[in-house]
């Protein structure tokens, strides 16, 4: 590992603004982790962890110093006839993912296809899409402790996670640094089409077909329409919650508008898109 200084972040932000770091270093092993912490220049304040670049805005050089997170590989790590338990490195890239788990004929993240980031992003903040959340199939995942070093499982309970929340948006900001995610994927697959036009264009541009891909092929469909490439156009991707209101108040809209969708959210509430 080697530590750069005044390093250009332009290529790696989907903004593609220029602007560099003071110091840079990319990481891809617990050791190099380990180095960062005993030369006493990782403090959380002024630290930078980098995945995929999306879903921030540099506006500025960054003064201090950004770890750009190279930890990869993908596995299976056991499997039956009905469900595989796969583990994938912090810095892969999600949707790369995807399709490596839809080519060994897994499912279960299929509706999250060509959300912008890296897997150790994706349980920070509970990504989700089309009626599905990364908590609906998480296991686990392993963390670096920033200061002590010490390696921690987070097991699903420990995540709390709720809509585009977790602990580490919260209790655990800024405290661990996210290794691998593992998560429990379905051989026979369970298809979740309620959300959006996912069926619409599945029966339009595929017959009707149902499968893995063609659910992904699907919602990458209606993505590409709905927001530019950022290799084309610079941009963040879509980072807005849908409100969560009282179940109340959405039957009060509905008598006006009778085709307001919504997903329930507990017993009182919905969210409304």
């Amino acid at each position: 590992m080697k530590i750069f200084e005044n390093f250009p972040l332009k290529a790696l932000n989907t903004f593609g603004m220029d602007v560099k770091a003071a110091r840079y270093a990319a990481v891809s092993r617990i050791e190099e982790l380990d180095t960062l912490n005993q030369l006493g220049i990782w403090n959380p304040e002024s630290t930078l962890i980098l995945g995929g670049g999306s879903n921030m805005l540099l506006t500025r050089d960054w003064d201090g110093l950004v770890i750009h997170n190279q930890f990869l590989g993908r596995r299976v790590v056991h499997e039956n006839e009905e469900e595989a338990l796969v583990e994938a490195g912090s810095g892969e890239n999600w949707h790369a993912f995807i399709q490596w788990a839809l080519a060994c004929g897994l499912g279960g993240i299929e509706n999250l296809s060509l959300i912008p980031g890296t897997v150790g992003a994706a349980p920070m903040q509970n990504i989700g899409a089309y009626g599905r959340e990364i908590g609906d199939v998480f296991e686990y995942l392993d963390a670096y402790h920033i200061g002590t070093g010490e390696l921690r499982r987070f097991q699903h309970a420990d995540c709390a996670f709720g809509y585009r929340e977790s602990v580490f948006k919260n209790k655990e900001k800024g405290k661990y640094f996210i290794t691998s995610v593992a998560l429990r994927l379905r051989k026979k697959p369970e298809f979740h089409l309620g959300y959006g036009d996912v069926k619409k264009v599945i029966d339009e541009e595929f017959g009707g077909d149902l499968s893995l891909n063609h659910v992904s092929d699907a919602i990458c469909r209606i993505r590409r329409r709905k927001l530019p490439d950022p290799a084309e156009i610079g941009n963040s991707g879509s980072f807005f919650k849908n409100p969560v209101i009282p179940l109340s108040l959405y039957n009060a809209i509905q008598s006006k508008s009778p085709d307001i969708p919504c997903s329930a959210v507990e017993n009182t509430n919905v969210k409304v898109p």
